[in-house]
């Protein structure tokens, strides 16, 4: 059966073209994807195979099925149990049940509504010795009794394995097999499947190898020592040397290794000593609206919010026009280095700098949304909101009064006096609101009492560089230690729509095998800062041209040294602040143009290379791929219109006004985007298998 590279899609707005080749028939295959993240969220990985799932039910449809450990919360609230609609998953289940292990079945309630199958794992923690001993006779690979998550993970593996031979040995050949392992947790599954011959294609994607979370999390030097790691010492050293082995073990064992980006393919080649076979990188499910500027609304919409907030957190001291205020925002977990949280800070000194020497009249707000240890609210922050909230009503009250008087003058057929239309009382109200407006010390940096103030990384470094949001400061910072959300007193607003109401994402970071956080601002028009360190830096530096007039800007941290970099980042956001109004509303169109790009409609493809090449090396008599074959991207050209950024020759000043803009080039958003279809440039190739040789895992079963 020759195996085709089709996705069951269509070209998406016309910018990137659909594969036309006949579809692999998945009637006779069964997907199984498994991960420890299955209706489970505990980090990035839920998000992926969350998101991936509607365009796989859309291409497999009752043959796709997701595995992972069941959680009695987690499957109340999350999936609705049914019964399976293959004969051979049922008897295979009750093979599990009727020797007291038990497996659930059902639908999970998101988008797509995937079959997901979850195992107990207490239910059969009984066999865990026995399940200890099968794997070191098959790998010489011994679990500690003291690491709790790797021996959940042999039990859910050993169950994932006995469950595969139960399926296979009913399925008798009718259907053939696919088993997708998402990390190391779901890594025994696929060793004691491979190591027991079960008739089967495996696949292993590794989201961000574990040694290179641990070393990076150390602060070491880590992409320019790749090759000089003794990676049996540090994983030794760190007490997760078992656990490396087992993810190694699975990475030598699958047919197809894959990684979602191409610096983490570099990690994984020396950490994991195996090439990846595919990139397949991480996407979202993008909604387009109906109207072609709705986000441009929703931009003006929510930044009205933050400005809101920002007028009660700098009350007192709110000398700056928030008309002319840009606000920045770095968000995710709190890795402080890896994040990139140290340079940026570094960056926004520097920043401040340029901006007080040039006398320019942008003021920068940047918001750090990272979760820390917290007390409680910062009592001036909620002081700030509900002083801001005094104020509104005694302006509304007073606007009544004014605005009745004024009225009734009208009818009368006369001009009233200002003078007379506000009385002494009116006066003494709005004069009492002013002075308690008046504030002794500085807008707080924090909006949360922290637990260890002292010794935070991003308030120790603010001390360090000195902003601390006083009057001359053109930067002002303020650190959320919490996640957002829309029922909190202080900033009630939800993630998606704070980041569309910010003018910028900065994501400067170290170790990031993909980085969700650039990729949400794109789909959402907001351009954003990132690094070719990030597995999204390396994707966009690979699709597009030239990814700063289409508001990603990529620092460079791998080639150059931290003070370059730096200085490059300082850079890049002093640049954004000398654009125009106008120039930021086409910057805007273009990054959200780039969506689907980053859709899993379209990314989706790298995944459906993947399966076809493991049927391939698994059953090799069955389906043939033509090893010349290429998984295929395309490249977005640069924009044809004037340029986003400003150029030192248009204009002598540092910032000019927007009503210069009249004289710029006539930039038509349509046209420019028909140009964008018309003109991609030739597919570049990712993912090639070499000809000829055989890959690590290529056998028969």
């Amino acid at each position: 059966m020759p195996l085709s590279r089709s996705l069951s899609m269509t070209s998406l707005s016309g910018v990137l073209p659909a594969w036309e080749e006949d579809q692999l028939n998945v009637e006779d295959l069964l997907l199984f994807e498994v991960a420890w993240e299955v209706a489970n969220k505990v980090g990035g990985i839920y998000t992926v195979i969350q998101s991936k799932a509607k365009v796989t039910v859309d291409e497999w449809g009752e043959n796709y099925y997701m595995m992972g450990p069941y959680f009695e919360h987690n499957f109340k609230t999350q999936v609705e149990g049914c019964e399976p609609p293959n004969a051979a998953i049922r008897k295979a289940m009750d093979a599990l049940i009727h020797n007291g292990c038990q497996v659930h079945f059902g639908r999970w309630l998101i988008e797509g509504n995937p079959f997901v199958i979850l195992f107990d794992i207490g239910s059969a923690a009984w066999n865990l010795d026995r399940w200890k001993g099968d794997l070191w006779d098959t790998c010489h690979i011994g679990l500690p009794f003291h690491d709790r998550e790797a021996n959940d993970s042999l039990i859910l593996g050993s169950l994932i394995a006995w469950f595969f031979r139960e399926v296979t040995d009913h399925l008798e050949d009718k259907k053939n097999i696919i088993g997708h392992f998402h990390e190391w947790q779901a890594g025994p599954g696929l060793i004691l499947s491979r190591s027991r011959k079960i008739p089967m294609a495996t696949i292993f994607t590794t989201h961000a190898t574990l040694l290179g979370r641990y070393l990076c999390a150390g602060n070491v030097d880590f992409y320019n020592n790749l090759d000089k790691f003794d990676i049996d010492k540090e994983a030794g050293e760190r007490q997760i040397y078992h656990r490396y082995c087992l993810e190694r073990a699975a990475v030598h064992c699958a047919h197809v290794f894959t990684t979602v980006s191409q610096i983490t393919a570099v990690e994984a080649n020396h950490m994991l000593h195996r090439k990846p076979d595919v990139v397949t990188p991480n996407g979202l499910n993008v909604k387009k609206f109906s109207a072609m500027h709705e986000f441009q609304n929703l931009h003006s919409t929510n930044k009205a919010r933050i400005q809101e907030f920002v007028r009660g957190h700098f009350y007192g001291h709110l000398d700056f026009n928030l008309e002319k205020t840009l606000f920045f925002f770095i968000a995710g977990r709190y890795e402080f280095s890896n994040k990139g949280a140290d340079i940026f800070l570094e960056s926004l000194s520097r920043l401040n700098y340029l901006l007080r020497v040039h006398r320019n009249d942008m003021t920068v707000v940047v918001f750090f949304i990272m979760p820390a240890k917290t007390n409680n609210f910062n009592v001036e922050s909620l002081k700030g909101q509900a002083i801001r909230k005094q104020l509104w009503d005694t302006a509304h009250t007073v606007k009544e009064k004014f605005g009745k008087k004024l009225y009734d003058a009208l009818l009368k057929g006369h001009i009233p006096d200002m003078n007379s239309i506000l009385d002494r009382d009116d006066f003494t109200i709005m004069k009492r609101a002013i002075f308690s407006t008046q504030r002794h010390g500085l807008p707080p940096v924090t909006t949360h009492n922290m637990e260890d103030d002292s010794a935070d990384p991003i308030l120790s470094n603010v001390r360090r560089i000195g902003l601390f949001n006083s009057r001359n400061d053109r930067v002002k910072i303020i650190f959320h230690p919490e996640f957002l959300s829309s029922t909190s007193p202080l900033l009630p607003m939800d993630y998606d729509d704070f980041v569309r109401g910010c003018n910028l994402g900065v994501f400067p970071s170290y170790y990031e095998p993909w980085g969700y956080t650039p990729g949400e601002c794109t789909v959402m028009g907001i351009p954003s800062v990132t690094t070719n360190l990030s597995g999204f830096g390396c994707f966009m530096e690979e699709h597009i041209s030239d990814p700063t007039a289409y508001g990603i800007y990529i620092v460079d941290r791998r080639f150059k040294s931290p003070e370059e970099s730096c200085n490059q980042l300082t850079q890049f956001m002093f640049s954004f602040c000398q654009q125009s109004r106008r120039q930021r509303i086409i910057q805007r169109n273009r990054a959200e143009r780039l969506s689907d790009l980053l859709d899993w409609r379209y990314l989706g493809r790298f995944y459906v290379h993947a399966r076809q090449l493991a049927l391939s090396r698994a059953f090799p008599d069955k389906f043939k791929m033509d090893s010349n074959l290429k998984t295929e991207g395309f490249r977005y050209p640069r924009p044809y219109s004037v340029p986003p950024s400003p150029s030192a020759s248009l204009h002598s000043t540092p910032h000019h006004s927007d009503a210069e803009d009249e004289d710029d080039e006539a930039y038509d958003e349509e046209e420019e985007a028909e140009r964008d279809r018309v003109n991609i440039k030739a597919p570049f190739a990712l993912g090639a298998v070499p000809d000829g040789k055989k890959q690590p895992g290529e056998s028969r079963n």
